[in-house]
């Protein structure tokens, strides 16, 4: 089986999956500068916390590889990639792990200079592309870690290696990352090793990240799996024995509260209710310890039309299909409304998950658990490097 890439890159290239087009189209969209990268982040034709810290990191590269506009000394090269990694760090303020990024292609860019203060723009450059694609060579590497360690937290607390059923929220497999999936990631890592007996994902209203892109993935890895819609989820662990619901992460802060796409909140509510593990899979990236809890996080609010509007390809029903299983014509996308005119929206693209409904932080270095007083010891797990 093909292996799903989101990114594309090769020195002075970049192309990414345009995700507002699947799972009907697969296009692949180039990214020539810092401005394609910001719109591209900002559209979210890209997305997913560890991806846009990516994209945005390589965008840069690219355009700096390809300039023939040089900077006329090494101190104005340095200022000129600061400036750049913070436009890009404004495209989307809740994810953590973009703002770490420019942080540490600064520091490096910074230490390039301060080594050698002769510094040509060229070698400034170069210090530069070298460290934004180790970042996306490190994603994968971190990736497959999370897979494996939250796999094997989730058979021990369920006390059987069979029979995992698995609730996840949002998309963070492939597509969200440089490769394999955080949260995703362990579903994968868990049906790799036959432990998998069913996967769930939410629809993830209003951009339907679950059923446009998850579920695109679940079928692309041949993983047993069910869609449903967001306010299934108390129903479904009414009627089926769920071991864990296990989502990703736009920022941790340094107690275990944790940012993830709008709707996570309310699953660990009925989590707790239903006695069922609750378990976050995030890179060491998105651990903000400089953020003491939840309150410190900023929310991005999204425009109302997102709610407001459907879009997608049209469809035809075909007489004796019993399935619900339709054509698709994929030339001919249009938008409906169906909400009524005049009404207000409330869109808020992430909400916080206090640190009392999580059972588990799942990273690349291992399992972060409730300390005997009942709280994560995040600050002494890992060190900020940002």
């Amino acid at each position: 089986m093909a292996t799903l890439l989101a990114i594309k890159y090769a020195r002075g290239s970049l192309e990414i999956l345009d995700q507002l087009l699947l799972p009907h189209r697969s296009v692949y969209l180039p990214l020539s500068c810092t401005d394609d990268g910001w719109h591209a982040i900002k559209k979210m034709q890209v997305r997913g916390a560890p991806a846009i810290a990516i994209v945005a990191a390589l965008a840069l590269a690219v355009e700096l590889h390809n300039s023939t506009n040089t900077p006329s000394s090494g101190q104005e090269a340095v200022k000129t990639i600061h400036d750049k990694l913070d436009y890009l760090v404004t495209s989307r303020p809740t994810a953590v792990n973009l703002a770490d990024a420019a942080g540490k292609l600064k520091a490096i860019t910074s230490a390039a200079l301060a080594d050698d203060a002769n510094a040509s723009p060229d070698a400034i450059a170069k210090a530069y592309i070298d460290a934004a694609e180790q970042m996306l060579l490190q994603d994968v590497e971190d990736n497959k870690a999370i897979g494996r360690n939250g796999a094997a937290w989730i058979c021990s607390a369920a006390s059987k290696t069979a029979d995992i059923r698995v609730l996840t929220h949002c998309n963070t497999g492939s597509l969200a990352t440089a490769g394999y999936g955080t949260a995703l990631g362990i579903i994968r890592s868990l049906h790799a090793a036959s432990a998998l007996s069913h996967a769930y994902c939410t629809e993830t209203r209003p951009y339907n990240q679950g059923s446009r892109l998850t579920a695109y993935e679940l079928v692309h890895e041949g993983i047993p799996a069910t869609l449903i819609t967001d306010n299934m989820a108390a129903s479904l662990m009414s009627q089926h024995p769920i071991s864990a619901i296990v989502v990703g992460a736009d920022r941790v802060a340094a107690n275990g509260d944790t940012a993830n796409k709008i709707g996570t909140y309310q699953l660990a509510i009925l989590a707790r209710f239903f006695g069922v593990k609750f378990v976050v899979a995030a890179p060491t990236t998105s651990v903000d310890l400089n953020t003491p809890d939840g309150t410190g996080i900023k929310i991005e609010q999204r425009p109302g039309w997102e709610v407001l509007v459907v879009s997608g390809p049209t469809v035809t029903n075909e007489p004796g299909r019993e399935d619900g299983s339709v054509v698709v014509n994929v030339a001919e996308v249009r938008s409906v409304k169906p909400a009524a005119d005049g009404i207000g929206v409330y869109n808020p693209s992430f909400d916080v998950t206090p640190a009392a409904l999580i059972d588990a932080i799942v990273t690349e270095n291992g399992v972060v658990e409730k300390n005997a007083d009942g709280v994560f010891p995040m600050a002494t797990s890992f060190r900020s490097d940002s």
